[in-house]
């Protein structure tokens, strides 16, 4: 093996064929939903509309203040603007997470100290800071089923329920995944195309045992049906780049492998359960234990059904 394939060669035994590809998803760490709606400003425009009922035509009012900064950074979040008195925080999720109301409550705080130190305004002053009102919204395209639209909230979180909450804050979740919230789509052409994109991708990666080629497949694809063709043509190289780390094929296995682990053991503990009451139930019968020519076995099937006395009673 000459040494330019040896360096080559992946940690998992393969050989990528594309290091063009490698090196961009090393490079690029955004993630396509907000790549997409960032390089076309009007595409983000049009998804307030469609979220809000607006009709808003002129792009250029629209005000990316998206937590960049090291100064700022606590928890990065994926796409933030104002509009028209609107702070609009929005995350593309592909894993659901009852903390994201609490992820939203951070986003917001760093969000409002920036807005704060541009207006050069005092927290101890006499006059009121204007804020801008937030909207905090999560694009679920993840594989669990999830509902079309559902509200996480801050309150779900807190411990004592007994007593009233002076802090509340609503996150709306959308499923984007091809073939829900229908309306939303057909209002905002790019969000579409986005969500059928995303379900072209992961036909392709179920088809094709190469990763590389499947994503190759599913771009050229997309181009040819008029998906997301210009957006696909331009940013190629980085569109491939930011799919090769959102959906990373041994990333995506193991959620699967996990999410089926864990309902096979909720639905083996329900059998489980249910096979020991019977068990118990036999175990009360002198038939059923009779029939145990092994009497160490009786005894230690008493215990384990909560017959202590009886299996104390026994002579062996």
């Amino acid at each position: 093996m000459s040494k330019r394939r040896q360096k080559k060669k992946k940690r998992n035994g393969k050989y990528d064929t594309h290091p063009k590809h490698k090196r961009v998803q090393q490079t690029v760490k955004d993630r396509l939903f907000r790549y997409l709606f960032e390089k076309d400003r009007n595409a983000l425009l049009d998804l307030y509309n469609a979220l809000n009922g607006t009709a808003y035509q002129d792009a250029s009012q629209l005000e990316i203040v998206t937590i960049e900064s090291a100064v700022y950074v606590v928890m990065k979040n994926d796409l933030a603007y104002i509009l028209s008195g609107t702070l609009n925080l929005y995350e593309h999720q592909s894993t659901y997470s009852p903390n994201l109301p609490v992820r939203f409550l951070i986003y917001l705080a760093q969000e409002y100290q920036m807005v704060i130190e541009r207006a050069e305004r005092s927290l101890y002053g006499t006059g009121r800071i204007s804020l801008p009102t937030p909207q905090c919204i999560v694009f679920y395209n993840g594989t669990k089923d999830m509902p079309e639209e559902q509200t996480l909230k801050l309150s779900n979180a807190f411990e004592n329920k007994k007593v009233r909450a002076d802090v509340e804050l609503n996150v709306r979740m959308l499923n984007i995944n091809y073939g829900y919230n229908k309306l939303l789509m057909d209002k905002c052409k790019v969000l579409k195309e986005y969500s059928i994109m995303v379900a072209v991708t992961r036909n392709y990666m179920s088809l094709e045992k190469d990763v590389q080629t499947a994503l190759n497949q599913a771009v050229d694809h997309c181009i040819e049906k008029g998906i997301l063709r210009e957006f696909l043509l331009k940013n190629r190289a980085e569109v491939l780049g930011m799919i090769l780390e959102e959906f990373d094929v041994e990333k995506y296995e193991r959620t699967i492998r996990s999410e089926s682990w864990e309902k096979g053991r909720e639905e083996g503990e329900v059998i489980i359960n249910k096979l020991g009451l019977l068990l118990r139930e036999a175990g009360r019968s002198k038939e059923f234990m009779d029939s145990l020519s092994n009497r160490k076995l009786q005894k230690k099937l008493l215990i384990e059904f909560g017959l202590e006395d009886d299996a104390t009673s026994m002579q062996i």
